[in-house]
């Protein structure tokens, strides 16, 4: 029998699960080799063609970012200059397995040595990638996820979160991993537990454990006594997400019955599938982004409008803020984005981009003032820094107004605000006196004012929004809001974590969106706060 092993790491998704331990392996076994050139030729060439199609068969479901990984990694399998390196190996006389691996070890360095952040973050999809094909090869599962497991590795790409079964729970447990990172996102938006930064963890025999998310730690090999007290936890944890349910229906109050607009986020149209609109008081952000697929057409105006539409026609008469394309940084779109960057984070991406591109940002604006007749539309610029680029857009859509009404198309101005999210708007809002309003972007704020990349393992504990220098420029622009009736809300996982509810209604703020799988326990942890 082995002895209980304690490993404490940091939360990152909250929840508690006990059951048995599924070790990833960061690659496939070696296959045998033909010893044949032209087989191994074709066997490679299949595995390419079968990865490429079960990545696609990801993106009909995946959204936001999920989505965007996985078109970067078709266009990677897609690309020539990848693929010749290894088919000339295979030419040779390598095994297509062993040429495979040395091609995309190769690419995989280059990334990890990189001096930007980009594309060391990137390297994580090129081994998702090189161990796709390699199961392929050697004729493995695909599927290394058992269902109702806890998963255990160094790190889980999205690619295979998204392929797992969690129809039977289950749960993360990372050997590095941030808090921040995309397959976090994931692991909270479906009620996942997830701790990342155990450090080593060493099989040993171990086949069974118990994680709590909130707390950030991982037991292997519990014994009774230990299963006994987790299970009382999770039955504490269950009983408390009942109560949480009964606060749903209900509008989001403090204790004193003051009220509190809430709103929530939202990445596509298939999430309305599962959410009642009642639930909230409309959308408070919407990533447009969603529409805009590496390696695919650009999104038409018709397209973009039909879309908007949707979003507006669920919320009825409750507001719909739709954030302007946002890529740039870890968001890439390939002909559209700029390569090379040193720095994406502080390069062109956002608001600085589309200005850049005035046709794809025209057309992105031509479909919102058309949508906007359907409903409560606000239009949101993201990685606003000076004023011009507020003006520039305003003037733009100005064009984009006056453009329709001389072409009969029946259209409306919607409000037109900004995010909040970089440090020097943050500093000096009365610079951006000019927006309808404000919408404080706490991830992005968080990373620009400590200076710590969200999704880097390294610095991820100094990724808090909670620091007071975070909270100071919070509550500066809520109250340079309040004192010039701009309206002012708050959006990004800050919102959505119960622990910064406290400080985010005593920095000023009384509107908040939040992830849809929070809105219940925000309602209940807000009806506590006096």
């Amino acid at each position: 029998m082995r002895h209980p092993v304690e490993l404490k790491g940091k939360p990152a998704s909250d929840g508690i699960f006990t059951g048995p331990i599924c070790f990833l392996s960061s690659a496939a076994a070696e296959r045998r080799a033909s010893g044949d050139p032209a087989i191994e030729r074709r066997a490679f060439d299949e595995a390419v063609a079968l990865a490429v199609a079960g990545l696609a068969s990801l993106t009909e479901t995946a959204e936001g970012e999920a989505a965007e990984m996985l078109a970067f990694q078709i266009a990677l399998l897609e690309d020539d200059a990848l693929l010749e390196p290894a088919r000339s190996l295979i030419a040779q006389g390598r095994p297509a397995d062993l040429a495979w691996r040395k091609t995309v070890d190769a690419e995989i360095v280059g990334y990890e040595m990189s001096d930007d952040d980009y594309f060391r973050a990137r390297a994580a999809d090129l081994k998702d990638m090189r161990d796709r094909v390699l199961r392929q090869l050697s004729g493995q599962d695909t599927h290394q996820a058992q269902a109702g497991a806890i998963l255990i590795g160094d790190d889980v790409p999205p690619s295979l979160f998204l392929e797992a079964d969690w129809s039977q729970g289950g749960a993360i447990a990372l050997s590095q991993g941030s808090p921040s990172s995309h397959v976090a996102i994931l692991a909270r938006s479906r009620g996942i537990p997830m701790v990342v930064g155990l450090g080593d963890i060493v099989s040993n025999g171990h086949a069974e454990a118990v994680i709590d998310g909130a707390s950030g730690l991982l037991v292997l090999s519990p014994d009774g006594a230990q299963k006994r007290l987790w299970s009382k936890k999770a039955g504490e944890l269950a009983a408390q997400r009942e109560r949480d349910a009964l606060f749903l229906d209900k509008p989001a109050r403090l204790k004193d019955g003051s009220r509190i607009e809430l709103l929530i986020n939202v990445a596509g149209a298939d999430e309305l599938d599962h959410l009642d609109s009642g639930h909230c008081d409309g959308i408070g952000l919407m990533r447009s982004e969603f529409l805009f697929r590496d390696g695919k057409p650009l999104p038409d105006e018709e397209m973009q409008y039909q879309a908007y539409r949707r979003f507006l026609e669920w919320a009825g008469e409750k507001p719909v803020t739709i954030r302007t394309l946002d890529i740039g940084g870890d968001k890439p779109i390939t002909g559209l984005t700029p390569e090379g960057e040193r720095n994406p984070f502080l390069g062109l991406r956002g608001i600085r981009l589309t200005l850049e591109r005035e046709d794809v940002f025209i057309t992105q604006l031509r479909a919102l003032a058309r949508a906007a007749v359907h409903g409560n539309l606000k239009i949101m610029v993201p990685m606003i820094t000076v004023a011009s680029e507020l003006a520039q857009t305003a003037t733009l859509l100005d064009r984009v107004m006056a453009d329709l009404a001389r072409q009969g198309s029946e259209a409306k101005r919607p409000p037109l605000g900004i995010m909040v999210e970089v440090p020097a708007v943050a500093v000096a809002p009365e610079l951006l006196a000019a927006a309808d309003f404000f919408s404080i972007g706490s991830n992005d704020l968080t990373q620009y004012v400590m200076a710590a990349a969200r999704d880097e393992t390294s610095v991820a504990s100094l990724s808090d929004p909670a620091h007071p220098a975070v909270l100071r420029l919070i509550e500066n622009v809520a109250r340079y809001g309040r004192e010039h009736d701009i309206p002012v809300s708050l959006c990004g996982d800050m919102a959505s974590e119960p622990r910064h509810l406290k400080a985010l209604i005593a920095a000023g703020l009384r509107t908040l969106s939040v992830s849809p799988a929070s809105i219940a326990r925000v309602k209940a942890a807000l009806a506590e706060i006096g």
